[in-house]
């Protein structure tokens, strides 16, 4: 007697057809889309690869101040330590994130299902990545390096060289530096200027615009997080920014049952799609641990144009 063919989620019946195929199709699709997101903006801000890290692992941020000595030292006598003072500024745990959405039958029915699910897990994954992005500028506004001028163009090169004059006393590598601007305030100086503002995942940003390798072009609130308010300029060297994240695949988390598809060499997010019986709605659950961390707090210059500039 031939052996019974038992269903199961690679090896679905043959007389079905195979929607098991499908959903794991829809998985790959959304990871490997999230994923790429993220190489282009980071090929964007000039950051380097992801750096994985256990779940619950420490992020902490650092200001650094040296006081130089004199050098003019007399022949024989003993050099004079200059004193380098690293402090703490704050911390924050990377943590895993879970989210869920659900699609009933009735919109299915109602829109078909392209629109229902392809449409509805678009707007999941452009939500998803604001969630990063938003904390991220949120962070940014915390930066140490503050200041004022009297107008934006004069803001973005004060912004530019606080944080070029940082690294050069830290003796620290500068390769190019990110900034980030209302985009009120950008349209407004921009005017009817030749410039061209690329468009990538919605955000706005400008190449090479006054000595700025990338200028991004921000709302005043992304996903309920600060972003840039009007007014406002923020700089920082590219080598201050790091991506983190926690591998959602991680093996411990399937000896709970939960196998969360992902995709490549850096698992950024995992993504599970399965129907509820109960309640008639297609499930859809992503899991991630990702942030955008600067090294140096005093490393980000936030320049605010006074009244009247």
């Amino acid at each position: 007697m031939a052996a019974t063919k038992v269903e199961s989620l690679t090896n679905p019946r043959d007389s079905l057809p195979n929607t098991y195929n499908s959903v794991t199709a829809r998985e790959v699709d959304f990871v490997t889309r999230f994923n790429d997101n993220w190489d282009a903006l980071r090929t964007i801000l000039g950051i380097m690869r992801p750096i994985r890290k256990a779940p619950g692992t420490q992020l902490i941020s650092y200001t650094a101040d040296v006081t130089l000595e004199d050098g003019d030292v007399g022949a024989g006598e003993v050099i004079p330590y200059s004193k380098a003072t690293i402090t703490k500024a704050t911390k924050d745990d990377l943590t895993i994130k879970k989210y869920a959405k659900a699609v009933p039958i009735e919109d299915v029915d109602k829109y078909g299902a392209e629109i229902a699910v392809e449409k509805s897990d678009d707007a999941f994954l452009t939500k998803l990545q604001n969630v990063v992005l938003g904390d991220f500028y949120t962070f940014l506004n915390t930066g140490s390096l503050t200041g004022t001028a009297t107008t934006w163009q004069a803001a973005l090169a004060k912004a530019q060289g606080e944080v070029l004059n940082k690294f050069a006393v830290m003796a620290k590598d500068v390769t190019s530096v990110v900034g980030f601007a209302n985009i009120l305030d950008a349209y407004d100086y921009l005017g009817t200027a030749d410039i061209t503002v690329q468009t990538q995942f919605g955000i706005n940003y400008v190449k090479d615009f006054m000595g700025y390798s990338t200028l991004f072009l921000l709302p005043a609130t992304v996903s309920g997080n600060t972003a840039i308010a009007r007014n406002t300029v923020i700089a920082t060297p590219v080598e201050n920014i790091d991506l983190y994240y926690a591998d959602p695949g991680d093996s411990e988390f399937a000896r709970l049952g939960l196998n969360y598809t992902v995709q490549g060499e850096t698992n950024l997010i995992g993504f599970h799609a399965q129907g509820n019986y109960s309640t008639a709605v297609g499930e859809s659950y992503a899991i991630m641990g990702m942030k955008l961390w600067a090294e140096y707090l005093d490393g980000i210059a936030k320049i605010t144009v006074s009244a009247g500039g």
